[in-house]
């Protein structure tokens, strides 16, 4: 097998940031504003009569990575995953795996019950359920025609 010098697919447009990328690594163009950003997670909000789930797609994160507070009326949710460390005599053919992190916030409505929230991780999916508070939920009677 031939190991090769490995070139990500650069959005580089001249040789002379090809040089300073090569030279300074790619996170070079980070450090001005440019090159790839860490995407926050994508969420799915649902509502129904007695709460709201909020699934958040978090593939790769463990539930040991993941943290959710409720901070006034802000949930925030975190997640970071630290890179693998080898020991000193460890060297690398290449390494594409690196440190990970996010964090979204919500502002929670008036009408919920932030004490009771629940969260579940299954399969990368973040999973809370916020239940609406009782005058929130809404109310039906019927009413007799005369």
């Amino acid at each position: 097998m031939t190991i090769m010098k490995y070139r990500s697919p650069a959005h580089v447009t001249t040789p002379v940031d090809r040089l300073a990328s090569e030279i300074f690594g790619p996170g070079f163009a980070r450090f001005f504003g440019e090159g790839p950003s860490v995407p926050a997670p994508r969420v799915n909000i649902v509502e129904n009569d007695d709460a709201f789930r909020l699934d958040v797609e978090v593939p790769g994160f463990t539930k040991d990575d993941l943290t959710a507070e409720v901070n006034g009326d802000t949930l925030t949710i975190r997640g970071e995953q630290a890179t693998e460390s080898g020991s000193e005599d460890t060297r690398w053919t290449r390494r594409e795996f690196s440190h990970s992190s996010f964090e979204r916030s919500f502002v929670l409505p008036k009408t919920v019950q932030a004490d009771a929230i629940k969260a579940d991780h299954v399969n990368g999916v973040l999973q809370l359920t916020i239940p609406k508070s009782e005058a929130a939920k809404p109310k039906s009677r019927t009413i007799s025609i005369d």
